[in-house]
């Protein structure tokens, strides 16, 4: 606690009388919000005239109104029990007059509505007074107008400070008691540093033998702590609907996922993805790493919090689950033949031999509402090299809006498959050759996004994709015709081509030169050395990356308009010279590889 009290010293500038001050301490539910604000109240509250401390302030403006809660501020404040406020306009009159005379310390605690701070938290605090503001949810001190400089995010326990406190509620001391050291490091793990769970385990564990602490750790694998979940459920039920789906889909399938790749999932879902996940930040769900993945992280109670969600109504009856990621329930459910009527997404890594081929195509054609099909591990895992589908069946659910199965079987998409709501597909180190077989022209009108990495893709009709924005064909190295009719490229914003031979890049870049008012941020192509790529004076072409493979050759003296090429040197060790006219930058970059199992990138 004095870890945290101390980040903050500088937000509270204690002593100064600049003017009033309001100070934000967010992050999720039971991460210790309320217990350092009531640190800090209790430690400087005397440096003010006067001083009150607001506690459950959401649950208090629901039952009585904003009106009983200006009553107590004003009556705590003025020393007055007699305040009366017969409106909420009333008492922001009351505050304007009475409160701008005493310099004051106010804490505003569990806030989730930029309507409680208008009510209680107006421009008419006296200089040097200090508002206090705990809150799931960023977005409504943003909208309050609080300095970005004084909000602050409450961080999560440390190894040590969880045992200290685990033990100062399991064994009134701060250290465990001889013989369950272990089991409280375990416990340790499990709370991964959120400090309601710890407190509850505690108190629950405190005096218990070590077989009952042993079982209440299995249980907690499968059941969790209900008293958690309803604390963390506060948050989740205050979204709309599409942003709990979201939230859902990110427990169950998406956590430590690459944000762009995400993005490209619940866009093809029909999320607003950007905005979305931005409200899920806000309210302390998920995090976004600043690495430059960008991951997406969620507390592993809020997983919990996700699962519990899908599974509570129908615990024993996984066909009756929203999403299916458990690999024994999916197995039961595709080896018995249940189905799955409920089932909107699923995502499965596929192991050598523990689903038959004809098992796995069977069950995936039944699943009418699927949206989100993701299938990981190799297709030799699962599908022998010979494998081919009976053109006659339905293997493909016509509802899937994203597919992604890394490892594909397939030479082509099943005839089935109508593929008429696909925005995003992804078949990296699949067998397939074409799109379509040949004579089939299915156009996929609404695919954005498209990966066949590492595919044995042969033949490639852009005609098929109008609407493209995103084209990976990284080592496709048995790649040797693109054909791009026109006004198929419109949308198309990012193309990677590393590993494809230069003959095919080339085309492609013509194509793309000829498209003066294309705006692509990127295009990525491998070449063996700069002379290959055509010196143009007409500059066309959006901006290129290059990736070089090592050549024996020790200078590279093509001069390339400067305007048209950014050069990407990090690989290149044994160059060791350049044109002075050539711009280059040595800054590092990175090209993200196909780092979750399917998808399209």
């Amino acid at each position: 606690m004095d870890r945290r009290m101390q980040d903050m010293e500088s937000s509270l500038g204690i002593g100064l009388n600049d003017k009033a001050r309001m100070i934000g301490i967010k992050g999720m539910g039971g991460i210790g919000k309320t217990t350092l604000a009531r640190a800090i109240f209790d430690n400087v509250s005397s440096h003010f005239e006067g001083s009150i401390f607001v506690d459950d302030l959401r649950e208090v403006s629901k039952k009585r109104g904003l009106e009983s809660l200006q009553e107590r501020i004003l009556s705590g404040v003025l020393k007055d029990e007699n305040m009366r406020v017969g409106s909420v306009h009333d008492g922001k009159e009351f505050m304007k007059m009475r409160l701008p005379y005493k310099k004051v310390l106010l804490v505003l605690d569990d806030v989730d509505d930029e309507e409680q701070l208008e009510a209680l938290a107006g421009d008419w605090f006296k200089d040097g007074s200090r508002i206090i503001i705990t809150t799931r949810d960023e977005k409504v001190l943003l909208a309050h107008g609080v300095d970005t400089n004084w909000i602050h995010d409450v961080s999560f326990l440390s190894d040590e400070e969880a045992i200290s406190l685990f033990s100062r509620y399991a064994f009134k001391r701060y250290i465990p008691d001889q013989g369950y050291e272990e089991l409280s490091l375990e416990v340790v793990r499990y709370v991964a540093g959120l400090p309601l769970t710890v407190k509850v385990l505690g108190s629950h564990l405190r005096g218990e033998k070590k077989l009952v602490w042993s079982d209440a750790l299995k249980r907690l694998k499968t059941i969790p702590s209900r008293k958690t979940l309803e604390v963390l459920e506060i948050s989740y039920n205050s979204l709309e609907d599409d942003h709990k789906e979201m939230f859902l889909d990110i427990a169950c399938f998406m956590n430590k996922c690459p944000r762009v790749y995400a993005a490209r999932i619940l866009d093809s879902c029909g999320f607003s993805a950007a905005y979305g996940s931005r409200i899920l930040e806000q309210k302390s769900l998920i995090t976004i790493s600043n690495d430059k993945l960008s991951r997406l992280s969620m507390h592993d109670r809020l997983i919990e919090l996700g699962w519990n969600i899908v599974r509570r109504w129908h615990p024993h009856e996984p066909n009756k689950h929203s999403r299916l990621w458990i690999r024994e329930e999916i197995e039961e459910l595709f080896t018995d033949d249940v189905g799955a009527e409920a089932s909107t997404c699923i995502g499965l890594h596929l192991v050598r031999k523990e689903l038959s081929p004809e098992i796995i195509i069977k069950s995936l054609g039944n699943l009418k509402k699927l949206r989100f099909l993701c299938l990981g591990g190799k297709g030799d895992d699962c599908f022998p090299g010979d494998w081919t589908f009976d053109q006659t069946k339905q293997y493909v659910p016509n509802s899937l809006q994203f597919l992604g199965w890394n490892g594909y079987p397939g030479l082509s998409l099943p005839q089935t498959f109508r593929a008429n709501n696909l925005v995003g597909l992804g078949l990296p180190g699949s067998r397939i050759t074409q799109l379509w077989e040949s004579g089939e022209r299915k156009v996929l009108k609404k695919l954005r996004f498209l990966n066949l990495s590492d595919s044995k893709v042969r033949t490639l009709d852009l005609g098929m994709t109008p609407n493209l924005e995103r084209l990976s064909l990284r080592d496709c190295h048995d790649l040797t015709q693109i054909h791009v009719p026109a006004g198929c490229l419109e949308r198309l914003v990012f193309v990677t081509l590393i590993g494809c031979s230069w003959s095919v890049s080339f085309s492609l870049l013509k194509k793309l030169e000829s498209l003066v008012l294309l705006s692509m941020p990127e295009l990525s192509v491998a070449v063996k050395r700069l002379g290959e790529f055509p010196r143009d004076s007409t500059n066309n072409l959006p901006m290129l990356r290059f990736a070089f493979h090592y050549t024996k050759e020790k200078t590279v003296s093509y001069g390339i308009d400067s305007k048209a090429v950014v050069l990407d040197l990090q690989p290149c060790k044994k160059l060791e010279c350049f044109r002075k006219h050539l711009w280059f930058t040595t800054s590092k970059r990175t090209y993200i590889p196909w780092l979750y199992s399917g998808g399209a990138q």
